[in-house]
């Protein structure tokens, strides 16, 4: 069982950057596939990026491809997602999500765990 967190969502202006956290508890491994995933209303749930650093592969959407960068420290059993460049189409509850194992996927029923969400609103 594998509890995750988010945090550090809140409104920020247009070209602004935040720093979201997701903190996991629980039976956690350094080998989990970690991801971000983004829903506004009225739309789908949407990938935005994930990584497994076992095996080396990290993907992002190309709508925030060079804008968001995910990480992590290990220490702190803990998941980044850097967001700069924001955009008003960047608004949307972020959920931070996890595989125990595996590649790199981008469909939402592929991860096991999920945190709550944090809220991100970027104004005009």
């Amino acid at each position: 069982q594998v509890q995750l967190v988010e945090s550090g969502g809140g409104l920020v202006r247009a070209g602004g950057s935040l720093r979201l956290s997701c903190a996991a508890s629980g039976r956690t491994s350094t080998s989990y596939v970690m991801g971000w995933f983004r829903q506004a209303p009225g739309k789908e749930r949407e990938f935005v990026c994930a990584s497994n650093w076992s095996g080396g592969s990290t993907y992002y959407a190309d709508s925030v491809k060079g804008r968001f960068t995910i990480s992590r420290d290990d220490a702190k059993n803990t998941v980044y997602l850097q967001m700069n460049g924001l955009k008003p189409e960047d608004t949307a509850l972020y959920y931070c999500a996890a595989r125990s194992w595996g590649v790199v996927t981008t469909t939402p029923s592929t991860y096991r765990y999920w945190g709550q969400g944090t809220q991100v609103t970027v104004s005009s």
